[in-house]
């Protein structure tokens, strides 16, 4: 499991020394922990905030007055020519912008396709064109053997970064891979903040009882992203270890006193959640702090990756897996507030 980092050294890894970094959807909970944790790393030349809400690029705003590394872009991933306006002079892109919640998604399909397929793919075209040297897409664990729109969205932008690697131009070249994990604690519209916003009323409604999740800090997803970013050479999809609890168990560590409701599972929601399927293993290394699932084709080195353990034939990272279930002491540290 990756694990919290309460260290007060933030120094950061070498290749961010003299970069700009851009990240879509730079305004969201992962945009803004991940400008916190870039703002402390030494060297950094740039960061640019590319987003569609003016509102919150305001927030952000308000919130870093004086630093003068921080640009603000407003612009949609679904215009093409605005993100390679935005990506010129940059060295490295992450892409997190989507539509992300399950029901908004799966009553609004078309929207979701043009963000998350589309907009992935002007993402692709923008960094080719400009020559970016590295692109992460932050993907999610419902892209894995998906039931919902949302899933089968991120599932083809994942795929959509793999192939990429296939079209980089020799001058110039551009490196694509994937960071997926499961759920992020304290994230808007988290469970987290549910329980929240409910806790006095002394009722909070769940899904299904015998739900699991895989659960992770925002603090740590930022870390990982930094590893990934420093690790890849194209084609990779990463994923960090992270340990599972039952969602009722969650709820009770958070309010005890609070009594569950269960109102049955919504439209494309599943029980329980994968993060490596059983075709997938077949490809996996084992890493310290990540699984990292090399690429089946394309223009990509893999050779650093020889050497480095692959998990069992029988591996199963679902979030019903015993085996990577948090322990009363770890879901105390996890889920502090």
């Amino acid at each position: 499991m990756a694990t919290r980092n309460t260290s007060k050294d933030k120094s950061a890894p070498a290749f961010l020394k003299g970069k700009t970094v851009l990240i879509t959807g730079g305004t969201g909970t992962f945009g803004r922990a991940f400008i916190a944790r870039l703002l402390v790393v030494p060297g950094i030349t740039k960061i640019i905030i590319f987003s569609r809400d003016e509102l919150k690029q305001s927030q952000v705003q308000s919130m870093y007055p004086n630093e003068k590394r921080l640009r603000y872009f407003i612009g949609d991933v679904r215009d093409s020519e605005r993100l390679k306006c935005a990506f010129e002079g940059v060295d490295i892109v992450v892409h997190a912008a989507a539509l992300k919640q399950v029901p908004a998604t799966e009553y609004n399909p078309f929207e979701a396709v043009k963000t998350n397929i589309v907009g992935s793919q002007n993402v692709i075209d923008a960094a080719l064109a400009v020559g970016v040297s590295k692109v992460l897409l932050v993907s999610s664990d419902k892209a894995v053997e998906p039931i919902n729109l949302y899933g089968a969205t991120k599932l083809a932008a994942e795929k959509l970064f793999v192939a990429a690697n296939v079209y980089v131009k020799a001058k110039n070249p551009s490196a694509f891979s994937v960071v997926r994990y499961g759920n992020v604690i304290g994230s808007r519209g988290s469970l987290i903040e549910l329980v929240d916003r409910l806790r006095s009323t002394g009722r909070i409604p769940l899904t299904d009882e015998r739900m699991t999740r895989f659960w992770i800090r925002i603090e740590q997803v930022t870390d990982i992203v930094l590893e990934c970013l420093s690790l890849m050479r194209g084609g990779e999809i990463f994923i960090p270890k992270m340990k599972n609890m039952r969602v009722a168990d969650v709820i009770k560590h958070l309010a005890p006193e609070c009594k569950i409701d269960d109102i049955g599972i919504r439209p494309g929601e599943k029980l329980h959640e994968t993060l490596i399927t059983e075709y997938e293993a077949l490809r996996a290394k084992e890493l310290s702090n990540v699984y990292v699932i090399k690429p089946e084709f394309g223009s990509t080195d893999t050779r650093w990756l020889r050497g480095k353990p692959g998990v069992s034939e029988d591996f199963s990272y679902s979030s019903d897996n015993k085996n990577f279930l948090l322990t009363a002491q770890e879901a105390k540290v996890l889920f502090a507030r």
